[in-house]
């Protein structure tokens, strides 16, 4: 019989760790970030529900973890409400201004990392509002106060999060200069350089934005004085987005997709994300007895790269905007499609090929309150702080995910006016029989789905625990075949050389992405928690 998340015994731990799984039944919000996850905790004990702790903790993130989200971020998010998940994409579109040909004509080969060519109209506000509207029980304006407070008031920054906003000025130090760019420095290098650990770092411009969100339900940044203020900053320096585009914004409600493994329903949520590439590798992986060969065996790993490129690969060959999709996701997931793909996995390391189906700097959290509600949500910049553009006045850092377009006309992904980007964070849940396990997830571009897919079977395939299932070293496959690899014994890692993998060993925790889960009881209604130690990350419980 196959493990089950909720048999795996909390006190095995096979690996070193300082932090065990935490266990409460009243509520629970796990995160990167210790002060966010006691926001999103402060609101459960005030009768919020879990949507209202998920927001209360993202809306903390966007000020005491810049480094990777902020006000101008996109979101996504699974919600587990009477019965059923739903979910949210809030992605937004590329202006309607832009073109393959205005990018172009600008003298860039590709689209540029920083500056306005790769912003895309921000979805996190309007991610806060639809979920505050459909499943909230306090007004949105009470939920943002926390962040808001943080951010007048200041906190002192956490060991991570100093080191990665230290990197983060350094780097913008030499890529980034002139007047577009001051607002940023100003903001987050106020003395010449970033926050220490311990020091003190206020915005009282991003306090007076979260406010004037709350109190409007977000349509002052869609529609109103942010609104314009975005506007303005954009025709200045050059740039594409205008008001149209942010009035225009409507975050979606989608149903997630899901395939089976070992006796569990995995979800994600469908295109224009990149959970479809996870529920790809772990259709592949069905096929393959992973528990016989032996959790860290270099059969397994093997096995679990082998089917992660196939997946990558027919991802980046089709996952794009839905609108704009020549495949169905359905097709992608079929059982036969899986077997064709799985017979391409021989002894040996191939390069990646997508396959001819039929035709037809993130922040994560999660969050369970104690009456069944539960909460996957993701929300990011894309790159770290994002675009470097900060909107004077406004505290507002803005994404830069339309980065990942591309300016060859051909391709599913290419850059076209008013659509979505192939997406790289996603939200997961697991469910059993239709009865909700809990959310999960791992930040880091690319990693996401291959830090989904590892938690995934070392949760059913190995019986892990919550934590003992994120401290478990990772990989991550790369591009060709190469491999970053952390925590494998040397004669696992001789193995796959001899493989054929191109094995590289990190000591960067960082690369590994950044994950939380949280399992709950159908029977007894005990939530077990975890958060990842390569982060500030903490589980905030009563």
């Amino acid at each position: 019989m196959r493990a089950s998340p909720l048999s795996a015994d909390p006190l095995h731990h096979p690996f070193p760790s300082r932090r065990v799984t935490v266990f409460a039944r009243g509520g629970m919000v796990a995160t990167s970030q210790p002060l966010a996850a006691q926001a999103g905790l402060a609101i459960l004990r005030r009768g919020g529900n879990a949507v209202d702790a998920a927001i209360a903790t993202a809306a903390a993130l966007t000020v005491l973890q810049p480094t990777s989200n902020g006000i101008g971020s996109d979101a996504f998010a699974i919600v587990w409400q009477g019965g059923r998940l739903h979910g949210l994409n809030a992605s937004g579109p590329a202006p309607a201004a832009i073109s393959i040909d205005a990018v172009r004509a600008s003298g860039a080969a590709e689209m540029p990392r920083h500056g306005w060519t790769p912003v895309t109209v921000p979805g996190a506000p309007a991610a806060w509002a639809a979920l505050a509207e459909r499943f909230g029980r306090l007004p949105l304006a009470d939920l943002l106060e926390p962040a808001a407070t943080y951010a007048e008031a200041g906190f002192p920054l956490s060991p991570v999060l100093a080191q990665q906003w230290g990197a983060a000025v350094r780097a913008y130090r030499r890529t980034l200069a002139g007047p577009l760019f001051e607002p940023w420095f100003s903001v987050f290098a106020p003395q010449g350089r970033a926050p220490r650990a311990g020091e003190v770092w206020r915005s009282p411009d991003h306090a007076r934005t979260l406010r004037a969100i709350g109190a409007s339900a977000a349509r002052a940044f869609y529609e109103g004085d942010l609104a314009l203020r975005i506007d303005d900053f954009s025709r200045r320096h050059g740039g594409y987005l205008r008001r149209a585009d942010l009035a225009a914004f409507r975050p979606e409600w989608v149903d997630p997709l899901c395939t089976t493994y070992r006796g569990h329903e995995v979800w994600e949520l469908p295109p224009n994300g990149q959970g479809l590439v996870a529920l790809m590798a772990l259709n592949i992986l069905s096929g393959f007895d992973l528990a016989e060969r032996g959790f860290g065996s270099a059969e397994a790993v093997h096995l679990q790269l082998e089917a992660m490129k196939l997946a990558f690969a027919d991802g980046r060959q089709h996952i794009t905007d839905p609108a704009h999709m020549k495949v169905r996701a359905q097709d992608l997931l079929s059982a036969a499609y899986a077997e064709e793909r799985r017979r391409r996995i021989g002894p040996s390391a191939r390069p990646p090929e997508p396959g001819r189906p039929p035709a037809g700097g993130t922040v994560y959290l999660a969050a369970a309150d104690g009456l069944g509600g539960m909460v996957s949500f993701i929300q990011s910049n894309y790159m770290g702080f994002g675009s470097g553009v900060v909107v004077p006045g406004t505290g507002i850092s803005l994404q830069n995910r339309g980065h990942t377009f591309s300016l060859r006309p051909e391709a599913a992904n290419a850059l076209a006016p008013g659509k979505r980007t192939y997406h790289t964070i996603i939200p997961a849940f697991l469910t059993r029989d239709g009865v909700p396990v809990g959310p999960f997830g791992v930040m880091g571009g690319y990693m996401q789905p291959q830090g989904h897919v590892q938690v995934v079977l070392n949760t059913l395939d190995f019986g892990l625990n919550p934590q003992a299932a994120l401290d478990a070293p990772r990989w991550q496959w790369i591009e060709g075949l190469r491999v970053l690899v952390e925590g494998l014994p040397g004669d696992v890692l001789e193995d796959l050389r001899r493989r054929g993998h191109d094995i590289r060993v990190s000591g960067d925790a960082g690369a590994f992405g950044c994950g939380e889960i949280i399992w709950r009881d159908p029977d007894s209604g005990v939530l077990a928690g975890a958060t990842e130690p390569r982060t500030d990350g903490a589980v905030a419980a009563y």
